[in-house]
């Protein structure tokens, strides 16, 4: 047969011995199954994207929390440098004679504590309280132990070194005696 069609060169193919079965060409899909198809691609379509929104949420959540922590942390270690020095215009300024509070120089030095006390306020950093209190092993550490009629045992009697936190986070711990 000489007439060329669809059917004829399948059928050739098929016969032409080389032990390959050529599939028969594809019917067309009814406009249901097209339909059914299509709405289950959408649905994997939609999944996807769903899933990569939730995990885009959580990713800013996440770096947004790191951001939150990491300016904390900043603050922290800037604070716990700041210490010492508060506790060195402390000290200078107990030791000042009372004759000498007047001095011009000595209320300069007291007005530079006043302003570090003051950015430390800003930055809500927070005195640990102490004297009268009792002792907290997460706030408070004791040196000693002293005797006294005046607290309870397991109540601080004297501070030795102003403790110090951020919100929560203890950036220093007081250093204190303990009624026994």
């Amino acid at each position: 047969m000489t007439v060329p069609n669809d059917d004829q060169e399948w059928e050739e193919g098929a016969g032409s011995g080389n032990g390959v079965n050529p599939s028969p060409p594809e019917q067309p899909l009814s406009l249901e199954e097209q339909l059914a198809s299509a709405k289950a691609e959408a649905a994997r379509n939609l999944d996807g994207w769903q899933r990569t929104q939730a995990e885009f949420a959580n990713a800013r959540k996440r770096f947004d929390k790191q951001r939150v922590e990491a300016y904390a942390n900043a603050n922290v270690d800037l604070v716990s440098k700041l210490l010492p020095l508060i506790d060195d215009f402390e000290r200078a300024l107990e030791s000042v004679p009372e004759n000498d509070q007047s001095d011009p120089w000595i209320a300069g030095m007291a007005l530079v504590y006043r302003k570090m006390l003051a950015v430390l306020d800003e930055m809500n950093v927070q005195f640990i309280p102490s004297v009268g209190e009792t002792f907290d092993p997460n706030f408070h550490e004791a040196l000693t132990q002293e005797p006294s009629d005046e607290y309870e045992s397991g109540v601080i009697v004297r501070e030795m070194r102003r403790g110090y936190r951020l919100g929560d986070r203890v950036i220093r711990p007081a250093l204190v005696s303990v009624a026994p």
